[in-house]
């Protein structure tokens, strides 16, 4: 292997280790919210309640928190094709 893809395959796993560390915690705060949002749900259909569909504070945040969760899975998905490319390359 040469120093050029050396520095590829690195760079690569930097990319991957770095994106998966910074999309884990919105997308754990993530799935709290959405299944705290259906457990709401649940106990208003119980309830006989009617739900509106207006965006409230959660809905937002849950949007904030899965575009966090996509950037961080782009950065991984960057970071393998480094390392392809890294290991392509002779």
């Amino acid at each position: 292997m040469t120093i050029v893809s050396l520095c590829l395959v690195a760079v690569g796993l930097a990319l991957i280790i770095y994106g998966a560390v910074r999309a884990r915690e919105p997308y754990r705060r993530y799935m709290a919210l959405r299944e705290q949002d259906a457990n709401v749900a649940r106990y208003e259909a119980w309830r006989g309640g009617v739900r509106s569909n207006d965006r409230t504070g959660a809905s937002v945040a849950m949007a904030v928190l899965r575009r966090q969760a996509l950037i961080g899975v782009g950065i991984v998905v960057a970071g393998v094709v480094v390392l392809a490319i890294g290991l392509a390359v002779k």
